[in-house]
Formats: structure tokens, sequence, C-alpha cells
């Protein structure tokens, strides 16, 4: 069983698999492509993602992959806490450059469904986090970009200042100067 919870951005969803726990710990169903298919959610993952950050604070993002290549994402937290970031890049669209996040941690169990046409990024609350994440389409670095984290235009609370940030990240263009590929479709 799986709770699926839309956000104030209607494409990127909450997704809480439910924990079944007893003395032993707790089992967990953490993706089943019917159960989503079933609910609208009908994506073929073809790639399993894993990172590490070792530090609090750790930002990566604002991150997609554009056409061919763009990437619908499932993102969860395996161990520790992180602020988990969608913002909405498709031309025309009512919500265009608004975002969404939520607290994803082991605890909670919650995952955030990031589909293409949004950008992503988090931010560790904790050290040594581990993010999981299934994706759509394969890495591909000719369609790789980034907007800026910090953008006032986006306006995003991350909560905290980053303590880590890759000079892609650092040096990303922001919203206004980038074109994007992707288009609404109502």
């Amino acid at each position: 069983m799986l709770a699926i919870t839309p956000t104030t951005l209607k494409e990127v969803l909450v997704i809480t698999p439910q924990r079944h726990g007893d003395k032993r710990g707790f089992f967990s169903e953490t993706w089943n492509s019917k159960l989503l298919a079933e609910s609208g959610v009908d994506v073929d993952f073809v790639q399993d993602n894993q990172s590490i950050s070792s530090r609090e604070g750790t930002l990566r993002g604002l991150h997609f992959q554009r056409p061919p290549h763009a990437q619908d994402k499932l993102v969860r937290c395996g161990r520790g806490s992180l602020f988990d970031i969608a913002v909405d890049i498709r031309k025309g669209s009512p919500t265009y450059g608004q975002w969404v996040g939520e607290e994803l941690s082991f605890e909670n169990g919650k995952q955030l469904f990031v589909p293409r046409g949004f950008l992503h990024g988090f931010i560790t609350r904790e050290p040594d986090t581990e993010i999981l994440y299934k994706c759509s389409d394969y890495y591909s670095p000719e369609c790789d970009g980034a907007v800026r984290f910090d953008d006032p235009d986006i306006g995003i609370n991350w909560g905290q200042e980053p303590s880590v940030l890759s000079d892609k990240d650092a040096n990303a263009p922001m919203l206004s100067q980038f074109d994007s590929p992707f288009i609404y479709e109502s």
C-alpha cells in the first residue's frame, strides 16, 4: 500500500510506502509499478542512483536532464535526512518557476516523485545522509544541466546555508538566463 499525496505543484507527488513492523524491525515495499500506475503514475524506471553526503548542509542541485533523455525521478532517503526540492521549468506552465519542498528521512519513509520538466535538488540535514533515487532514463552528460540554487526569482528557502557545493552548482545560470527545453502540456 502506498499513500500518494499531491503537492502544490500537482505533478510532484509525495509517496509514502506502508511499513510493516514487528520486533525485528520493519518491511516496506518502496516501489511497485502496478500500484503507482493504478494511481496515475505510469513510469518505467531504468536506473537506480545512490549518493552519500558526508557533511550536513551538502547541497546538490538544481539539476535536470534535457530531452531526449529527460528524467522522471523517485527520490528517497536511506539514512539521515534531507530537504528535497522540485521547481517547475515548463514553458507556459501556470506554475513556472515555483517550487515545492519536502523533508525526506529514514524515519518518515517519504519519497518525492519529480517528473521531467522540473528541476531537482536537495540539502542534507544530517551528516552521512544517503539518497536513493530511480530515474526513467539513463544519465546522459550531453543533456545534463543546472540552474542556480539561490536564484532570487525562484526564492527557495533551504532552511540553512550550504556547507558543501560543487563548482557546477555554484556557477549555474539564473532562471532568467535559462532557455528551458520543456513545454507545458495541460
